[in-house]
């Protein structure tokens, strides 16, 4: 049975190694980042796989960081293990610890490598409204996601489905590839596919990207920035100066509105002038339906400034916003 140290901090890495353990696999420690304070007390919170590893009394490592710390390094190589398994830890695995393991070191990446090589491929799949995404399992190496693949499973992405949704998902499907790589692996096969250079980039999110841009951006465009932000940090608009966030969204036609609401008939003719942003329809049984550029939002979940997510005819019932105003 192969002798595994296994990287990873978030849910998505502890779906791998919860796999890992239950295939019987000698992990002989589990490196993940430190405890981070969250809430509104601050409390120190330790990460999934920590907890996890916690339960099953597995040996943790919360080194601050792995790049020059030569101490941190000493301990991975007393362990001896087969192969470093490596899910979602945060930090770029520096050269002398990719070349501790006998068998190298094995990322469970989201994404169809080459396409989206970087920090956030699961999110960037969601924004840019791609149809199917997946997992690929590799050999790493120095380069940024640039290691030579081994597995790849494909995903459909459903047509209104978040990030975290698929977040979740993806998880799955990454654990069972690790544990078939790890088979791979312990039956000395060792087959590779080099990525070639046709590749794209998936960088980290940055705040000033949640902000909507009503004026240049289509409805699908807002709709899928809508659904790939959820739940990170949820897309926004400003209305009469207050901070809206929207948490879910659809897109129907011009067409659709007006069969929905007939009495829409007589302004159909100036729909096509109205500014985007401007609300068509506010009503707390119907919704709210915002102008696009080429398009409607029918917005189904939203969050007022400081206030909780909520479903729309909820928010509605408590929260007026009036037909003509504009989302900035």
């Amino acid at each position: 049975m192969l002798k595994i140290v296994f990287m990873g901090t978030p849910d998505f890495a502890e779906e791998s190694l919860k796999r890992i353990y239950e295939e019987g696999y000698d992990i002989k420690a589990v490196v993940t980042n430190v405890d981070k304070p969250k809430g509104r007390g601050m409390k120190l919170i330790p990460s999934p796989v920590k907890v996890f590893a916690n339960e099953k009394n597995l040996k943790v490592y919360q080194p601050e960081k792995v790049k020059n710390n030569k101490e941190f390094v000493e301990e991975i190589k007393k362990l001896e293990p087969d192969v470093i398994c490596v899910v979602a830890y945060g930090k770029i695995i520096p050269k002398e610890i990719l070349e501790i393991p006998k068998y190298g070191c094995i990322n469970v990446h989201g994404s169809l490598l080459p396409k989206y090589r970087g920090a956030a491929p699961i999110q960037w799949a969601v924004i840019n409204g791609d149809k199917e995404t997946g997992i690929t399992t590799m050999y790493m190496n120095e380069g940024m996601d640039t290691g030579d693949m081994i597995l790849k499973e494909s995903v459909t992405i459903g047509e209104n489905e978040t990030t975290g949704e698929l977040w979740d998902r993806l998880s799955k499907v990454g654990a069972e590839l690790l544990v078939k790589t790890l088979k791979l692996i312990e039956k000395g096969d060792f087959s590779r596919e080099k990525q070639g250079e046709d590749y794209t980039l998936a960088p980290m999110l940055k705040k000033e990207m949640a902000r909507i841009d009503w004026q240049n951006s289509s409805a699908n465009q807002i709709k899928n920035l809508i659904r790939g932000l959820n739940p990170i940090m949820g897309a926004y608009s400003l209305l009469n100066g207050k901070k809206i966030k929207f948490w879910r969204a659809e897109v129907i036609t011009e067409e659709e509105l007006i069969k929905l609401f007939p009495e829409m008939q007589e302004y159909s003719y100036k729909l096509k002038n109205i500014e985007p942003g401007t609300v068509l329809f506010s009503d707390s049984k119907y919704g709210l339906y915002i102008k696009a550029k080429d398009g409607i939002l029918k917005i189904i979940e939203i969050q007022g400034e400081n206030a909780k997510k909520m479903n729309i005819n909820d928010f509605l019932r408590g929260n007026e916003i009036s037909v003509g105003s504009i989302f900035t």
